[in-house]
């Protein structure tokens, strides 16, 4: 088997990566191994970063066209995030965004940080935010004197109520 890196040497030194129910596979001879810094059993922390970086300069590198990208705010460059794995500061999720899109949806489950809340927290803020969206429109409705939307939406609004308001199942 063939190094990853330098396709020329063979392997001996096998890193995998499982994220989700995706396995990335890293096959090193042992010079490049030595420059990327995975030689001692200590560094295999190491290793995970390394194959993290490879995969997401690769992506970018596809994603810019063949063109090395650079941020304006801290000079960061597809070669630095192939070296360490990491972006350089805010400014590089916008500079290598087309790229990073596609490797954060393989990696997690969408682009966007919700952060982690309590099931019964989430569902309450849902509902309240849903109950000032119909409100406005059941006004609207009113106001342009089309009752027959603003029944429908008042019986929208009931059984949100109903749903908020009714004892939540917790299991413990």
């Amino acid at each position: 088997m063939q190094c990853s890196i330098c396709k020329e040497k063979p392997a001996t030194v096998h890193l995998t990566q499982i994220v989700g129910d995706k396995m990335q596979k890293l096959d090193l001879c042992e010079d490049c191994a030595k420059t990327k810094g995975v030689n001692d059993p200590a560094g295999f922390a190491l290793g995970a970063d390394l194959m993290f970086g490879l995969g997401a300069a690769q992506e970018i590198e596809q994603a810019g066209g063949g063109v090395e990208l650079k941020c304006s705010r801290c000079g960061f460059t597809q070669a630095d995030f192939k070296k360490s794995g990491r972006l350089g500061c805010p400014e590089c999720y916008k500079t290598f965004s087309e790229g990073l899109g596609g490797l954060l949806k393989t990696m997690h489950k969408g682009t966007r940080h919700t952060g982690k809340a309590p099931e019964t927290m989430r569902s309450s803020t849902e509902d309240a935010d849903r109950l000032k969206i119909l409100q406005k429109k059941l006004e609207k409705a009113i106001e342009s004197e089309n009752f027959e939307e603003a029944a429908q939406l008042r019986d929208e609004i009931k059984q949100v109520t109903e749903r908020s308001l009714a004892p939540k199942n917790l299991a413990r």
